[in-house]
């Protein structure tokens, strides 16, 4: 069978290739097909992620063994696609460049007899062009109401003072020149 996949660009403007691949080949071989269809050098270190349905990431698939035991970590070569991506399960995101996060949404669209005379992995569909630099990511969301809650409104600077009412280093064992 293909797995035919759209991989999206996680940006504003639309940004995406259409990937038919073979059931049984791995996700390297899925990460090569996105470097080449997005026109990377290929030159970088790249992941997958398994993810929910609303995109939330899970699991991390690494392109190379990064684990403090040799051989522990499976790697994205270990990995057939049929075993990761199915009907029920049709989502997975791919990272690559670490330093500039350059993120895609990867979605299982179709799944096909294979055409013969086809070869695969092959880019069917493109649209849009690649920016210069990868898109800005906001990384702050809105953790601050999620895990401080109002802590912020309840902020007085004269909390944090540890001087405050003439205390000084010297009543905490601290000696001026202690190295």
């Amino acid at each position: 069978m293909v797995y035919k996949f759209r991989v999206i660009l996680d940006a504003e403007d639309d940004v995406f290739r259409d990937i038919a691949i073979l059931e049984d080949d791995s996700l390297e071989d899925l990460h090569n097909a996105i470097v080449n269809a997005f026109g990377f050098d290929g030159m970088e270190i790249a992941s997958f992620y398994t993810c929910d349905n609303q995109w939330n990431q899970e699991d991390e698939i690494s392109l190379f063994d990064t684990g403090d035991i040799a051989g522990e970590q499976k790697i994205m070569s270990d990995y057939q696609l049929s075993e990761i991506l199915n009907k029920g399960n049709t989502k997975i995101i791919y990272v690559y460049d670490f330093l500039n996060m350059w993120t895609f949404l990867v979605e299982l669209a179709a799944i096909e007899d294979v055409v013969a005379g086809e070869t695969y992995p092959e880019t069917i569909f493109s649209h849009g062009e690649m920016p210069m630099d990868a898109p800005e990511k906001d990384f702050e969301a809105d953790m601050k109401d999620d895990i401080y809650g109002d802590f912020e409104d309840d902020f007085d600077e004269e909390d944090l003072d540890m001087l405050d009412g003439g205390e000084n280093f010297e009543d905490y064992g601290f000696e001026e020149n202690w190295n």
